[in-house]
């Protein structure tokens, strides 16, 4: 199968789209019962328990209900949402910060589930498993040769914190079966991918969405880099597509003085409610540079906003999604939830940065595609701002709203990457499977390096691009990297940084020759 890179921007920035429909969501008290006060509501009950006791043919009436519930919703805007029992719990878990679980990343190769690293100091780490062991039974269900698909294998891995598994596994390096008993814990997904220094005096920070426990995460990593003295920071909320707005406020409360705004929301109602930052800022002196993309939306908006409305640091990158609208959720006993707009949220100058959505839901998240047809992710020229939506800073600074944040400082996607396709492609999760496979080799010459050597070894051979277009072939697809060996190799070293030493390394090198950083960083004389 061949691929039409042509269309892969547009496919990554739906997926990504689609995240952003966890938008900016507010966490409030208080019951969530549904009552029934009108003759409408009356009939809608009514009418399904008239099918459900009356109909000819057997019909699962929670279906029913689910698309009633899909269609009323869709009438409203694009981000009140229905999400059903199966997704929930997986974007629950994903929002509250961690799960349930051995603490293990597997992949599934060829027929077996292969442990590709145990989580540092989790539950299967303690218990010795091992980079390459394959998992072959969990308890007495077996798990090779069945092809089993990961939501199956995840449930299996899953259960109550405290509870035990045993695992039959073979460690391929002593060529035996071996019983391991793991007692699940909490494991930690991590919304703060890293927090490193880019020179001595700039820290830079990557947070990935905003979860229960990203200011927490935030401020560990923020503490570590002020203890090293920085004095500029690099916030990273590209392809972030938001969450809880509380989270978004306190990180923004870090950096600016007492008394000023920092987001104020509109409800239904006309009540304005107004959030101020503390005196207790930790950041409140030094550089702030927040990077954003156009898959950068909600909670990283109202961050970059605040930021941008008080004069307080630059944005760096492309002109970010537009989404303006605050949900709450609301929860049902089967599991699922749906989250409705309540309220439009409003940066310090008072502009709302809600994209329209007027032609509706689908024209609505095409708009991304529009952007690329337009021209505007590759020159600041082609960004389409409504000059009666001009707003003023405190230093006089021109921001707009109605659709986005727009950057102080313009990054095109095609400097940011040079083959923008094939870095779209390299984001993906094949390359990690490519580089454990390397690692599971024998004849591997890899392990045992230095990190300064393995780069070296990599950077220095054509071999692993090579190899990494034929493992790609096998799996269906015809690539050509001749022209973008150099950037193959960034992401192959990264992956195999990651791997043998974890992922403080692999964004070590992802940072390096970002076209967004250089506009940060000084330039070396």
């Amino acid at each position: 199968m061949k691929v039409n890179f042509k269309y892969l921007p547009l496919i990554l920035g739906a997926t990504l789209a689609a995240g952003v429909l966890l938008g900016s969501v507010i966490q409030l008290p208080g019951s969530n019962r549904l009552t029934s006060k009108t003759n409408s509501k009356a009939k809608l009950n009514k009418l399904i328990d008239f099918i459900d006791a009356e109909y000819v043919d057997e019909i699962n009436t929670d279906s029913i209900v689910n698309l009633t519930v899909d269609k009323i919703l869709a009438q409203l805007d694009p981000h009140s949402v229905y999400v059903p029992p199966t997704e929930q719990q997986e974007v629950a878990e994903s929002m509250q910060g961690n799960f349930v679980g051995i603490g293990v990343n597997f992949y599934m190769y060829k027929d077996s589930v292969a442990v590709i690293k145990p989580v540092e100091n989790g539950p299967s780490a303690k218990a010795g498993l091992l980079p390459g062991d394959r998992i072959l039974y969990a308890d007495k269900t077996k798990l090779f040769g069945r092809k089993l698909p990961t939501d199956s294998l995840f449930s299996k891995l899953k259960g109550e914190v405290g509870s035990s598994i045993e695992l039959t596994i073979f460690r391929k390096s002593i060529q035996k079966k071996l019983k391991v008993t793991i007692k699940r814990d909490i494991i930690p997904i991590k919304s703060v991918d890293v927090a490193l220094l880019l020179n001595p005096t700039t820290g830079y920070i990557k947070i990935n969405r905003f979860a229960e426990t990203t200011y927490e995460e935030f401020m560990r990593g923020l503490n570590m880099l002020n203890k090293k003295g920085v004095t500029s920071l690099v916030i990273d909320v590209r392809d972030n597509g938001g969450g809880y707005m509380e989270e978004a406020i306190a990180i923004a409360d870090e950096f600016l003085p007492d008394e000023q705004l920092i987001v104020f929301t509109k409800a239904k109602n006309g009540t304005t409610t107004k959030t101020y930052a503390t005196a207790k800022g930790s950041f409140e002196k030094g550089k702030v540079f927040v990077l954003v993309n156009e898959n950068s939306a909600s909670a990283s908006e109202i961050l970059a906003g605040a930021i941008q409305d008080n004069d307080r640091g630059t944005i760096v990158g492309r002109r970010t999604f537009g989404k303006g609208l605050v949900q709450r959720e609301m929860n049902f006993a089967d599991g699922s939830a749906v989250r409705l707009t309540i309220a439009r949220y409003y940066t310090p100058t008072g502009r709302s940065i809600q994209k329209p959505y007027s032609k509706g839901n689908e024209a609505y998240f095409k708009e991304s595609e529009g952007r690329i047809a337009n021209g505007e992710l590759y020159s600041k020229d082609s960004i389409k701002v409504a000059d009666t939506l001009k707003f003023k800073t405190k230093k006089g600074k021109i921001v707009y709203g109605g659709g986005g944040i727009v950057p102080d400082v313009f990054v095109p996607i095609v400097a940011e990457h040079g083959q923008e396709e094939t870095a779209y492609f390299l984001q993906s999760g094949i390359v990690g499977n490519f580089v454990f496979e390397q690692l599971d080799n024998k004849k591997t010459s890899l392990k045992g390096l230095t990190f300064e050597k393995l780069q070296a070894k990599i950077q220095s051979t054509t071999a692993y691009v090579k190899a990494f277009e034929e493992f790609v072939f096998k799996n269906g697809l015809v690539l050509d990297f001749s022209k973008s060996k150099d950037l193959v190799k960034k992401y192959l070293t990264a992956e195999f940084a990651k791997q043998l030493f974890g992922e403080q390394r692999y964004y070590e090198m992802l940072v390096r020759d970002d076209a967004m950083l250089k506009k940060v960083l000084p330039v070396k004389k």
